[in-house]
């Protein structure tokens, strides 16, 4: 098995990312002159100048005219700037790396070793070591759900999203020539053990759009007749039984919980993050947001006296990206958000390409229910559905699409 360059860099993005750091600190964030250095020298781009003039006017107008904590606003700005590099870092990978799905490969084959060494532990008091208990719904306080070496398991389940794609399409375009099979049931089981419902629906949100967009030209594909078929004499009763016979298992539970409306951690993600981020942004400028790094400071009594935190709980966080980025940049950040994402999802043509459409419906979808706006599990995602760097999944490949609107 020949080395690849990029093999480590992987292996540090997916499982050792924040291994012994303080929270919020990554070693990406930390190899960002490297990173700096490495654009200019082989991509031969200055990305920093045009970055920081785009800024700029945002940064003058919160430093300025809102008012912000100065030390912890350009602390929180030069994380900000450590993500760009790394955002650029990574698109420079995707033209330089020739063997991107040999190293996709490995780091599932490393990720499910690991989930295997990960579960005996769930049974000792070294649980920790792979798994985080955190309420997991109304009712459920003390849940084991694993993460491995991550932040939390829903940051564990983003990451795996683009793999997780890419080997479902292969299997689905009959491109399987390989194990596409195993290394998707490789991807499964973690995601089953860490319970992240949130990435696990947008994921499921994604395929159905995308198969509604294309219906008449995947519905004549022998291969999605045959998984749907599977879906329906397999996993479809298997999910009645459980439901008849096991009605009280934990999954069940937070499902009922959440069409109630009564789970904890779905609230918490959705619309009671945009009711908490319209508090802390009455108390600065609706237009031009908080500034980066306040919801700590200006924000933490609201979101302690909202869930009836201690007055020493500091992990005070609003965890739903729209919702932060309202908060910190207002409305004029938000509505910039949304605008670049709709006009490069038609400059670039996402919907010719079938990975590069799930992936950008993925992140628009759980952008609204998840996610931190310095989340390079997420950028990761944006970036490949903005770069048609896997065109063996393009949409039109010898024959003409079905309908008008692929055009």
């Amino acid at each position: 098995m020949a080395f690849n360059k990029y093999f480590l860099f992987a292996v540090l993005y997916f499982f050792l990312n924040s291994v012994g750091l303080p929270f919020g600190l990554t070693y990406t964030a930390l190899l960002a002159p490297f990173f700096y250095w490495w654009i200019v020298t082989v991509g031969r781009k200055e990305i920093l100048l045009p970055f920081f003039i785009a800024i700029f006017p945002l940064v003058f107008i919160q430093m300025a005219f809102v008012g912000v904590d100065n030390k912890t606003y350009v602390i929180s700005l030069l994380n900000l700037t450590a993500v760009y590099i790394f955002c650029w870092a990574f698109y420079l990978f995707l033209q330089k790396s020739k063997e991107p799905e040999r190293i996709f490969k490995r780091i599932i084959i490393i990720n499910f070793i690991l989930c295997l060494i990960a579960i005996p532990f769930y049974f000792t008091s070294y649980s920790y070591l792979f798994w985080i208990s955190q309420p997991l719904t109304e009712g459920v306080e003390d849940f084991l759900r694993l993460r491995l070496f991550t932040y939390e398991p829903s940051y564990y389940a983003t990451l795996f999203v683009p793999l997780f794609f890419f080997f479902f399409l292969k299997i689905v375009l009959e491109q399987n020539k390989t194990n596409s099979w195993l290394l998707l049931m490789m991807i499964i089981v973690p995601y089953i053990l860490s319970l992240s419902l949130g990435v696990m629906v947008a994921i499921v949100l994604s395929f159905f759009l995308v198969f509604a967009f294309y219906f008449r030209r995947l519905i004549v594909k022998k291969r999605i007749v045959n998984l749907f078929l599977f879906l329906s004499i397999i996993v479809i009763p298997a999910i009645v039984l459980v439901f008849l016979f096991f009605p009280d298992n934990t999954l069940l539970f937070r499902v009922n919980n959440i069409i109630s409306g009564h789970d904890t951690s779905g609230k918490g993600r959705t619309y009671e993050a945009f009711f908490l981020a319209m508090k802390i942004l009455a108390l600065k400028s609706s237009t031009w947001g908080i500034g980066l790094g306040q919801i700590k400071i200006i924000g933490a009594e609201i979101i302690k006296d909202f869930y009836l935190y201690p007055p020493d709980y500091k992990n005070v966080a609003i965890p739903n990206v729209t919702a932060e980025t309202l908060t910190i940049f207002g409305f004029a950040g938000l509505f910039l958000r949304f605008g670049l994402e709709i006009v490069l999802f038609f400059y670039t043509k996402v919907w010719k390409n079938y990975y590069r459409f799930l992936l950008f419906l993925f992140m628009f979808i759980y952008q609204f229910s998840g996610s931190f706006i310095t989340n390079l599990a997420e950028y990761v995602i944006w970036i490949l559905a903005f770069t048609n760097i896997f065109n063996q999944f393009d949409v039109l490949q010898k024959e003409r699409p079905a309908l008008f609107l692929y055009e």
